[in-house]
């Protein structure tokens, strides 16, 4: 880590809502959904919401060298936000254990606020994580071809 992670750091990011993120157009390829309306999906919000813990890292981390990967979220998703409206997503630590980190989050729209929760991120080592990832695939290879025979 470039710097200890301080409990109550806290961090603000906006993220314009593209079109892209609407209910209709992340799922549209499942038929009913294009028919939903045109709102922030839950998905892509937790998404956001999850980027934005991650932007708040960035001060004590030593990228690329050491990352991040989401490992826990707990949202409500409290009201709609059409695509085009900014949301204002403003998060603190909550806890640092080892190489995990709790955080507070909440999201508000131009309006209200649509989003609240909490979510935990663990530093990795990407190179060590790659490799167990590959070791990961190997495994997964091997039981398929195993099964073929």
């Amino acid at each position: 880590m470039r710097a200890e992670i301080q409990l109550g750091h806290c961090f603000e990011w906006r993220y314009t809502i593209p079109r892209r993120a609407s209910v209709p157009e992340l799922y549209h390829d499942t038929p009913f959904c294009r028919d939903m309306p045109e709102v922030l999906a839950t998905g892509y919000l937790v998404g956001m919401m999850e980027l934005a813990c991650l932007h708040g890292l960035m001060p004590f981390v030593d990228w690329p060298r050491e990352q991040s990967l989401g490992t826990m979220v707990e949202f409500r998703h409290l009201a709609p936000t059409p695509p085009g409206m900014t949301l204002t997503i403003r998060g603190e630590v909550l806890e640092v254990d080892g190489r995990r980190v709790r955080f507070r989050v909440e999201a508000w729209d131009e309006v209200e606020k649509v989003c609240e929760g909490v979510h935990e991120r663990h530093l990795i080592d990407p190179e060590r994580f790659a490799g167990r990832l590959a070791r990961k695939q190997e495994m997964s290879l091997t039981r398929h071809e195993q099964g073929a025979k």
